[in-house]
Protein backbone atom coordinates (compact mmCIF):
# COMPACT_ATOMS: atom_id res chain seq x y z
CA UNK A 1 0.00 0.00 0.00
CA UNK A 2 1.42 3.51 -1.05
CA UNK A 3 1.81 5.97 2.04
CA UNK A 4 -0.12 8.53 1.71
CA UNK A 5 1.25 12.23 0.69
CA UNK A 6 -0.53 14.47 2.45
CA UNK A 7 -2.11 13.74 5.54
CA UNK A 8 -4.83 16.01 8.38
CA UNK A 9 -2.01 18.58 9.95
CA UNK A 10 -1.64 17.90 13.96
CA UNK A 11 1.22 20.30 14.36
CA UNK A 12 2.55 23.72 13.33
CA UNK A 13 5.47 22.17 11.95
CA UNK A 14 3.47 20.14 9.61
CA UNK A 15 0.82 23.34 8.67
CA UNK A 16 4.16 25.49 7.85
CA UNK A 17 5.56 22.55 5.60
CA UNK A 18 2.29 22.38 4.07
CA UNK A 19 1.90 26.15 3.51
CA UNK A 20 5.42 26.35 1.55
CA UNK A 21 4.23 23.11 -0.65
CA UNK A 22 1.32 25.03 -1.55
CA UNK A 23 2.80 28.06 -2.11
CA UNK A 24 5.28 26.65 -5.23
CA UNK A 25 2.55 25.06 -6.33
CA UNK A 26 0.43 27.97 -6.99
CA UNK A 27 3.32 29.75 -8.42
CA UNK A 28 4.69 26.55 -10.53
CA UNK A 29 4.03 26.56 -14.03
CA UNK A 30 2.48 22.95 -13.76
CA UNK A 31 -1.64 23.45 -13.93
CA UNK A 32 -2.13 19.45 -15.12
CA UNK A 33 -4.63 17.85 -13.42
CA UNK A 34 -3.00 16.29 -10.60
CA UNK A 35 -1.26 19.48 -10.17
CA UNK A 36 -4.74 21.38 -9.56
CA UNK A 37 -6.64 18.53 -6.73
CA UNK A 38 -3.09 18.82 -5.05
CA UNK A 39 -3.64 22.26 -4.77
CA UNK A 40 -7.28 21.76 -3.73
CA UNK A 41 -6.50 19.00 -0.83
CA UNK A 42 -3.77 21.47 0.57
CA UNK A 43 -5.90 24.46 0.48
CA UNK A 44 -8.28 21.67 2.33
CA UNK A 45 -6.24 20.62 4.99
CA UNK A 46 -4.98 24.18 5.87
CA UNK A 47 -8.14 25.62 5.92
CA UNK A 48 -9.47 22.85 8.46
CA UNK A 49 -6.27 23.95 10.81
CA UNK A 50 -6.97 27.22 10.44
CA UNK A 51 -10.52 27.25 11.42
CA UNK A 52 -9.77 24.71 14.41
CA UNK A 53 -6.86 26.82 15.41
CA UNK A 54 -7.71 30.68 14.65
CA UNK A 55 -10.92 30.73 15.58
CA UNK A 56 -9.94 29.13 19.38
CA UNK A 57 -6.93 32.25 19.44
CA UNK A 58 -8.34 35.50 20.77
CA UNK A 59 -5.87 37.31 18.35
CA UNK A 60 -6.93 40.64 17.06
CA UNK A 61 -6.86 40.96 13.49
CA UNK A 62 -3.22 42.97 13.70
CA UNK A 63 -2.40 40.24 15.56
CA UNK A 64 -3.15 37.69 13.31
CA UNK A 65 -1.38 39.65 10.61
CA UNK A 66 1.47 39.80 12.67
CA UNK A 67 1.81 36.05 13.09
CA UNK A 68 1.18 35.19 9.40
CA UNK A 69 4.08 37.49 8.65
CA UNK A 70 6.19 35.53 10.87
CA UNK A 71 4.78 32.12 9.87
CA UNK A 72 5.47 33.09 5.95
CA UNK A 73 9.09 34.89 6.54
CA UNK A 74 7.68 37.91 4.93
CA UNK A 75 8.44 41.55 5.32
CA UNK A 76 6.18 44.41 5.44
CA UNK A 77 7.49 45.45 2.58
CA UNK A 78 6.27 42.18 0.95
CA UNK A 79 3.00 43.34 2.15
CA UNK A 80 2.76 46.17 0.33
CA UNK A 81 3.10 44.09 -3.09
CA UNK A 82 0.32 41.57 -1.73
CA UNK A 83 -2.61 44.06 -0.51
CA UNK A 84 -0.73 46.59 -4.01
CA UNK A 85 -1.07 49.63 -0.88
CA UNK A 86 1.35 51.60 0.22
CA UNK A 87 3.82 51.30 2.80
CA UNK A 88 2.68 54.16 4.81
CA UNK A 89 -0.76 52.36 4.60
CA UNK A 90 0.59 49.20 5.42
CA UNK A 91 3.00 50.50 8.44
CA UNK A 92 -0.40 52.69 9.73
CA UNK A 93 -2.16 49.02 9.84
CA UNK A 94 0.26 47.07 11.90
CA UNK A 95 0.71 50.20 14.40
CA UNK A 96 -3.12 50.41 14.81
CA UNK A 97 -3.62 53.64 13.61
CA UNK A 98 -5.78 52.83 10.73
CA UNK A 99 -8.36 49.82 10.42
CA UNK A 100 -8.67 46.97 7.76
CA UNK A 101 -10.52 48.50 4.56
CA UNK A 102 -12.60 45.39 2.77
CA UNK A 103 -10.56 45.44 0.08
CA UNK A 104 -7.25 44.90 2.22
CA UNK A 105 -9.64 41.69 4.02
CA UNK A 106 -10.58 40.36 1.19
CA UNK A 107 -6.85 40.08 -0.19
CA UNK A 108 -5.44 39.27 2.97
CA UNK A 109 -8.15 36.33 3.44
CA UNK A 110 -7.33 35.13 0.36
CA UNK A 111 -3.44 35.38 0.42
CA UNK A 112 -3.21 33.43 3.61
CA UNK A 113 -6.28 31.56 2.92
CA UNK A 114 -8.20 32.33 5.76
CA UNK A 115 -11.93 33.65 6.07
CA UNK A 116 -12.93 37.00 5.60
CA UNK A 117 -14.04 37.38 9.40
CA UNK A 118 -10.77 36.07 11.03
CA UNK A 119 -9.79 39.75 9.94
CA UNK A 120 -13.31 41.34 9.92
CA UNK A 121 -13.39 41.92 14.26
CA UNK A 122 -13.50 44.92 15.80
CA UNK A 123 -10.47 46.11 17.51
CA UNK A 124 -8.93 48.80 19.08
CA UNK A 125 -7.18 51.76 16.89
CA UNK A 126 -4.54 54.42 18.24
CA UNK A 127 -5.77 58.29 17.44
CA UNK A 128 -2.69 60.41 17.77
CA UNK A 129 -5.14 63.56 17.31
CA UNK A 130 -6.41 62.30 20.82
CA UNK A 131 -3.26 61.05 22.45
CA UNK A 132 -3.06 63.69 25.28
CA UNK A 133 -6.62 62.19 26.51
CA UNK A 134 -6.43 59.54 29.22
CA UNK A 135 -7.14 55.80 27.42
CA UNK A 136 -7.26 57.44 24.39
CA UNK A 137 -8.68 54.83 21.70
CA UNK A 138 -10.82 54.50 19.07
CA UNK A 139 -12.65 50.50 18.47
CA UNK A 140 -12.61 49.87 14.21
CA UNK A 141 -16.85 49.32 14.57
CA UNK A 142 -19.38 50.98 12.97
CA UNK A 143 -19.75 54.53 13.48
CA UNK A 144 -23.41 56.01 14.01
CA UNK A 145 -24.49 58.70 12.07
CA UNK A 146 -25.49 62.16 13.86
CA UNK A 147 -29.33 63.29 12.91
CA UNK A 148 -28.97 66.97 12.93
Amino acid sequence: MDTLKYKIITSKNQYKEYCNALEQLVFSNAKDRNTKDEIALLTLLIEKWDAEHLSSTELDPVQLLRSFIKDHNLKPKDLVEILEVSKGYVSDILNYKKGLSKEVIRKLSAHFKVSQEAFNRPYKLVVSENSHLRNASVMNTKKELAVA
